[in-house]
């Protein structure tokens, strides 16, 4: 997720938040309430569903880093295997052999 995008929907998450307890405020009886219950209720579910989200991202990032290490070491060791094993230059045949 790009740090653009990251705001973007943060951002909308807090402006649903602001404008829920704005309709409370300025909206009289029932309607107001309501439009406030859904409105604070999107915009913090949504952030807490974010949260969890970058959470997640942030998870699977570590993992791929491990994984990318766990490769890197495997490369090396079989490349040191197989210099141990052929990296030797052979002999040089003795004239009576």
């Amino acid at each position: 997720m790009t740090r653009r995008a990251r705001i973007l929907a943060f951002g909308t998450a807090g402006v649903l938040v602001l404008a829920g307890l704005l309709c409370g405020a300025l909206i009289p009886g029932l309607t107001g309430q309501l439009l406030t219950l859904v409105l604070v209720s999107l915009g913090l579910g949504g952030a807490v569903l974010l949260v969890f989200f970058e959470v997640g991202l942030s998870e699977d990032r570590e993992r791929a880093r491990e994984d990318a290490l766990r490769r890197e070491r495997e490369r090396s060791r079989q490349e040191s295997r197989f210099r141990s094993r052929f990296g030797r230059r052979p002999r040089p045949r003795r004239r009576g052999d």
